[in-house]
């Protein structure tokens, strides 16, 4: 009898929206190394924390939703940092397509090594994987240091080996004000961007200050007391810089191919 794979879960969403195409069932998982001053889950960080699941008893509850998906939806993994926890993420992933489930995980990347046994587990896990989500912090690498406590020349490196293997990404960049809202980072990460050639979609989500009441809860001292979201005009601004609006769509890749 083969013993269960267990990860590690914060919580779950049954009808996400905004998490990949279509309406989605989420898996949060519990644990990340990185230290985003603007985090609204820092809940989430502690590794080890959360409690167990199988992947077997996560995919059934899962597919009690899969007649609301309609033909775009599926399961996305987020967290926490779901590279966390690769064979988790393998195990669960692969007996979804097994069931026709679209996948997509959401990431930051950080954890991406070319260094083994990482790297062959990767692999595995992106034939199984149908999308990525790629949060890219900040572009600059000092400054990616002081938002996130964390460099950026391993998420750099991801994104640059799913260009190779052409695996289908959106990328997601969070507009901080006083930290990523500048003309001169927004028009660099446009053009490494790209550089790449897998890119369907480019997101700028606007820094909110909604998680801020979790910090206090864990007794933690925000970092960015003070900072607002920031305005339209700028959003507006780093969605132009950003040329969103040359980005297909993951959904019309899809019907091309």
């Amino acid at each position: 009898m083969t013993e269960p794979v267990i990860g590690r879960i914060h919580s779950t969403e049954n009808f996400g929206t905004v998490d990949g195409p279509g309406v989605r069932f989420i898996i949060f998982t519990q644990g990340c190394r990185m230290r985003c001053q603007f985090c609204h889950n820092p809940d989430t960080w502690k590794i080890g924390g959360g409690h167990e699941r199988t992947t077997d008893s996560l995919l059934e509850e899962a597919l009690k939703y899969q007649s609301y998906w309609g033909k775009d939806g599926g399961i996305t993994v987020s967290g926490g940092e779901p590279l966390l926890q690769m064979d988790f993420l393998i195990d669960l992933f692969k007996k979804a397509k097994k069931e026709g489930v679209h996948t997509t995980i959401d990431t930051c990347g950080r954890p991406f090594t070319r260094e083994e046994p990482f790297f062959s587990q990767f692999n595995e896990l992106m034939t199984y994987t149908d999308l990525i989500l790629f949060d890219v912090k900040h572009i600059d690498n000092e400054q990616h240091k002081i938002l996130t406590q964390n460099p950026n020349d391993s998420i750099i490196e991801m994104a640059r080996y799913l260009s190779e293997i052409n695996k289908p990404v959106w990328i997601r960049h969070v507009l901080v004000p006083e930290r990523s809202d500048y003309d001169e980072y927004l028009i660099r990460l446009d053009d490494f961007i790209k550089t790449l050639n897998n890119v369907d979609k480019v997101e700028v989500l606007p820094y909110h200050t909604m998680g801020v009441y979790k910090w206090e809860e864990l007794g933690l001292e925000y970092p960015l007391k003070g900072i607002e979201s920031p305005s339209q005009e700028r959003v507006k601004n780093a969605r132009n810089l950003l040329h969103v609006q040359d980005y297909k769509g993951y959904l019309a890749r899809q019907s091309q191919e």
